[in-house]
Parts: structure tokens; C-alpha cells; sequence
């Protein structure tokens, strides 16, 4: 299972999304981030939320959604790209109404951190009853 998880400058929500379900998949399941306007770099404030879980995005280059990207996807998750974000058929698509956390306060940035984290773990735990485990 592919999943692609899809926000506007892939600066804060997807890569989050991405780096939670990378550690909650433990290798079961592949999964990626763009951005449909991808940013310079990842949010700083979202660098040190991450941090504090002990998850480092510091590293990490936002980069441009490409078609090739929605081909390997089983499933994309829109993490705020609203409709800029490119349908292809027989892929699942799953909306995540999440606020950017990017020029937010750290109070606010937590928030959203664990509103991801939320959705991912609803994800992962529909994956593997999925795929009977």
C-alpha cells in the first residue's frame, strides 16, 4: 500500500502526516508528501513541534506533487491542498480539513501536530484491519 499525503507547500501538514505514518507503519506500508506550491523549507515552528516527539523534519525538502506521484499512490490523503490538489481515477482519496500550522504559535502548531497524528492513527488502524492483521 502507497500513500501519498498532499498539502499546499508540503511545508507542515503533509510532511507531518507523512513522518507519523512512517513511524506507525514500521515498513507495512510506503508512503510519501508533496505540495501543490511547495515552500522554501519546512515551518520552523513545526521543525520544534516535531521535535519535542522526538521527530526531526529539519531535513526535510518540500517538493512539487507530479503525476508520477499520484500514479504510485494507492491512496492520497489532501491534507489542505482543497482543489488545487489533481484527481486521477482509481485512487482513494481521503480529505483532511486541517488548519496550516505554518506562522501559527507553538500553542496552535501542537494542536494540529495531534490532530494529524490523530488521523493517521485512524488510518493505519483501518490499513491493517484491511489487511487482517
Amino acid at each position: 500500500m502507497n500513500v501519498l499525503f498532499v498539502c499546499v507547500g508540503n511545508a507542515g501538514r503533509s510532511p507531518m502526516a507523512e513522518a507519523f505514518f512512517r513511524l506507525g507503519a514500521e515498513g507495512r506500508y510506503e508512503a510519501r508528501s508533496a505540495g501543490t506550491r511547495p515552500a522554501i523549507r519546512v515551518g520552523p515552528n513545526v521543525v520544534d513541534v516535531m521535535r519535542e516527539l522526538g521527530i526531526d523534519l529539519s531535513g526535510h525538502v518540500p517538493r512539487q506533487l507530479e503525476r508520477a506521484d499520484l500514479e504510485w499512490a494507492d491512496l492520497v490523503a489532501r491534507v489542505g491542498c482543497g482543489d488545487a490538489c489533481p484527481v486521477i481515477a482509481g485512487r482513494r482519496y481521503l480529505d483532511w480539513n486541517v488548519q496550516d500550522p505554518n506562522q501559527t504559535d507553538p500553542e496552535t502548531t501542537r494542536r494540529i501536530r495531534d490532530e494529524i497524528a490523530n488521523h493517521v492513527e485512524a488510518l493505519l488502524y483501518e490499513l491493517d484491519g484491511a489487511d487482517g492483521e
